[in-house]
């Protein structure tokens, strides 16, 4: 599974998934201009940790806690806006991870990435994949992370798992795909990165 992923590459498409509702079978976006209909977009990265379990692969995810401005509740990635400071997207991934759950760089090897996603709070967001080597310990943020939990990679890989949601907003109805895992409702930006990562196991 691994090798897998390290022998693939982005296809160097932006995939929209607007306010987080539209369908996440998602389209491609134009490369440039790095622009939303609101203004440019801020960069961001998330990290999408693979655990390397005796038992298999799992995928470390997160329950953002519900004060937040943005996202509240929702089950997330580690990650948020690239610093002046971080070096690149990758940097931005390992330094948020260590900072919502205490994992450190030390036991995260970057193995590839998934395609760049554009989120309607006004994010362009670079998936950096990486391994995750047990043992580790999980010291969460108690002001941004609620809960930290880890669905296997392969209940996550597998499209029958998933279901087609809409829900109302301006009058407009917007399709989007989710997956529950135990009584976690995975949507938005993570399950479309997901989906994403199912895609590319598939080539």
């Amino acid at each position: 599974m691994v090798e897998r992923i390290q022998a693939t590459n982005p296809t160097q498409r932006r995939r929209s998934n607007e306010d987080a509702s539209v369908d996440q079978t998602i389209r491609p976006v134009e490369v440039e201009p790095i622009m939303s209909s609101d203004g440019p977009l801020i960069p961001a990265a998330v990290l999408v940790p693979l655990v390397n379990r005796p038992d298999g692969l799992t995928v470390l995810l997160t329950k953002r806690t519900e004060h937040l401005n943005n996202h509240a509740g929702q089950i997330s990635f580690p990650g948020g806006r690239v610093d002046a400071d971080d070096a690149d997207g990758v940097a931005t991934a390992l330094r948020e991870t260590e900072e919502e759950i205490g994992v450190h760089a030390r036991h995260i090897e970057v193995i590839g990435k998934l395609d760049d996603y554009v989120v309607g709070t006004g994010y362009l967001v670079e998936p950096v994949i990486a391994l995750v080597q047990p043992p580790f310990e999980i010291d969460p943020h108690d002001g941004e992370v609620a809960a930290v939990f880890e669905p296997p990679l392969d209940f996550l890989m597998d499209l029958s798992n998933y279901q087609r949601h809409h829900r109302i907003r301006d009058e407009v109805k917007r399709h989007f795909y989710a997956i529950t895992f135990e009584e976690f409702f995975i949507w938005g930006a993570t399950a479309g990165m997901l989906r994403n990562l199912s895609e590319r196991l598939k080539v």
